[in-house]
């Protein structure tokens, strides 16, 4: 692209000017039938976490890519993010072996420069040990369109992103840059179509998502909260949400979204949408007039256009590309999760190309037969829920997701596979892949929870996270289908611990306090209820003011009681005294364990811009001291 990317109001406007001259340029090409035809490809994307040998997230992306030096490999918003993209294959006889290979060939390139930085590839949708911390924007790829994007949305938001998550368990933060969307990783893949074929094809597309995501869901925990079986949907669209909420009940659609309607008459369609609901937030200078070199026989990029679709995140996007000097339009699908394995996601592709060709041969246009609203809940539902999700399909029938898929939708794939003459043998495999992961009612969300629950309920939220982690790592290495994985036994996970834990990782969230004007009566009620030896004290603004011991309680109850004290000092607020000992989340736990032996403490409260968000207790450092001794 020509010149830098920009968010210089002067340079907006003349970019808009030529995404209006691109998309007329695309109209000539269509009218014209300048789209390749005769060919159809599939691709794909790789989003992946680059994780240390402790499993959490590691900021070494540029220097994984310096040593690896392929064109295949590129950064992604976060340093402890990389992206591999493949080569296109023609959509016929093997390819699909051919992706998976491609796949396996990369990322043992990957792997294998990774083991030089004592860096792990983990292929996941949501990294179970990713803390808050590491969302600081220290750790953002330094690219100029990283920076820009950044700049962009937190502009037009002009408020911190937020994420407000409710799943088993609730997450609701606020944060202060566009790094949440670096908690996600995809797997992305490519449908080239004819244009006559696009619009049905992309409206089945939209129908498939619901189903497809079900069987692939991959992401089902965040900051050590059990959220949405594909928790990484929520997340995308929050985290690059700019829109504001107001005193009136409006209609807007966020940034990253599913669509509003069915489209009807072409690829135009999406674009003239898109760019009539979304701002222009990024632009380029110079660039060539698209509309004049199709005029003049070129065969132009439409680098405005592609600028622009960039930053507007269908679940299916439409996409305009140039492959041997021709023009191709094709559909991403951003809906799949990355992982758990090679083999996964490989028949999670084969099932959506396969349900695509599949649905468009048997029944052709879709969209009388079931309403628009209905498949866009169907999404919201396999997101939440994944396989455990109920939809509404044709005729009105509500079905569970693995009846639909079991009996209907991979039968409806094989065919479409079949159709285009795939080998049967791939067939086979990778629908297998999907049958028996179905039939097991285990994808790699339903092996996450069932693992986290049959841990040890000693464990803490980020403990369970990290050997959870390390026996999702173990088993996906091997590039065995998750629907052949075996669960963690309940047991103890005996594991090594790092010297560079922070005590965000051992803390307690679950924070019993009082506030400045409750009663000293009440503190002693909470302790002996909750057999907790103390209680931190907060303002209205949910600042720590002050620590209240068991020990100092009933002291100061007795002398009430023997009328020491006068009924005025009753509010907790004028019973506090001194400064309180608190560590931040990043603290080192040797540091922790310093500060609490020096000052004989019974706990350290952990704070956040002066706000309670957790406590740390003697025996949170006992169970892991022995582990930090011997690493």
């Amino acid at each position: 692209m020509s010149g830098h990317i920009t968010t210089d109001p002067d340079v907006l406007r003349s970019f808009t000017k030529k995404l209006l001259r691109d998309l007329d340029a695309l109209g000539v090409l269509l009218e014209q039938r300048l789209i390749e035809e005769d060919k159809t490809r599939i691709g794909a994307e790789q989003e992946l976490f680059l994780a240390d040998q402790h499993l959490q997230p590691y900021p070494c992306n540029i220097e994984l890519l310096e040593k690896i030096k392929a064109k295949h490999f590129t950064t992604e918003l976060a340093r402890f993010n990389m992206e591999i993209n493949l080569d296109p294959l023609v959509f016929e006889s093997n390819c699909l072996s051919k992706l998976h290979n491609n796949l396996n060939e990369n990322l043992q390139i990957a792997a294998s420069h990774a083991q030089e930085l004592e860096c792990r590839l983990i292929l996941i949708g949501c990294l179970p040990t990713l803390r808050k911390s590491d969302l600081d924007l220290r750790y953002i790829t330094p690219a100029l369109r990283y920076k820009v994007l950044n700049e962009a949305l937190c502009h037009h938001r002009s408020e911190q992103h937020e994420l407000n998550i409710k799943g088993t368990d609730e997450l609701h933060i606020k944060h202060d840059s566009v790094m949440l969307e670096a908690c996600n990783a995809s797997f992305q893949v490519h449908f080239q179509v004819r244009q006559d074929d696009f619009v049905n094809l992309y409206n089945i597309a939209q129908l498939v998502a619901g189903p497809t995501l079900a069987a692939a869901a991959n992401s089902p925990f965040l900051f050590g909260r059990r959220l949405w079986h594909e928790t990484r949907i929520a997340v995308f669209q929050q985290s690059i949400d700019i829109r504001k909420p107001g005193t009136y009940v409006n209609h807007q659609e966020p940034r990253v979204g599913f669509g509003t309607k069915w489209i009807r008459d072409s690829i135009l369609d999406i674009y003239r949408e898109d760019l009539s609901r979304f701002r222009v937030i990024m632009g380029l200078p110079d660039l060539p007039d698209s509309l004049d070199q199709v005029r003049n026989g070129e065969t132009p990029a439409l680098k405005a256009l592609q600028l622009f679709n960039s930053t507007v995140y269908r679940w299916n996007r439409p996409c305009y590309g140039i492959t041997d000097n021709k023009p191709h339009i094709r559909i991403e699908n951003r809906v799949l999760p990355s992982g758990p394995t090679p083999a996964d996601e490989t028949a999670n592709a084969a099932f959506w190309f396969g349900l695509i060709n599949g649905i468009a041969k048997k029944y052709g246009d879709i969209t009388g037969l079931i309403d628009f609203a209905e498949v866009r809940a169907n999404f919201v539902a396999a997101a939440r829920r994944g396989l455990l999700a109920q939809f509404k399909w044709f005729d009105g029938k509500y079905l569970s997701a693995q009846h639909l898929i079991l009996d209907n939708l991979i039968g409806l794939a094989e065919e479409g596979l079949q159709a285009s003459n795939l080998n049967e043998a791939d067939i086979r495999t990778y629908l297998g892949i999907i049958e028996t992961r179905v039939r097991n009612s285990r994808n790699g969300a339903l092996w996450q929870l069932e693992s986290w629950n049959n841990l040890s309920p000693k464990y803490n939220e980020f403990e369970k996270s990290l050997y959870m982690t390390q026996a999702y790592h173990e088993n996906h290495v091997n590039d065995v289908p998750v629907g052949e994985w075996p669960g963690i036994k309940p047991h103890v996970v005996k594991t090594k611990k790092s010297r560079a834990m922070k005590i965000e990782q051992i803390m307690s969230r679950d924070v019993f306090s009082l506030h400045e004007d409750d009663v000293i009566d009440l503190a002693a009620n909470i302790m002996e209820w909750r057999k907790i030896t103390s209680i931190p004290v907060i303002n209205s603004k949910g600042v720590l003011t002050g620590l209240l011991t068991y020990r100092y309680v009933i002291e100061l109850l007795n002398k009430l009681s023997r009328g020491i004290l006068s009924e005025q000092e009753l509010p907790v607020k004028a019973l506090i005294k001194g400064s309180v000992i608190s560590v931040e989340p990043d603290t080192l736990i040797k540091d922790g364990l310093e500060l609490m032996i020096e000052n004989d403490l019974i706990c350290l409260p952990v704070v956040q811009d002066h706000k309670l968000v957790g406590i740390v207790t003697r025996s949170d450092f006992l169970r892991v001291l022995s582990n930090l001794i011997d690493s």
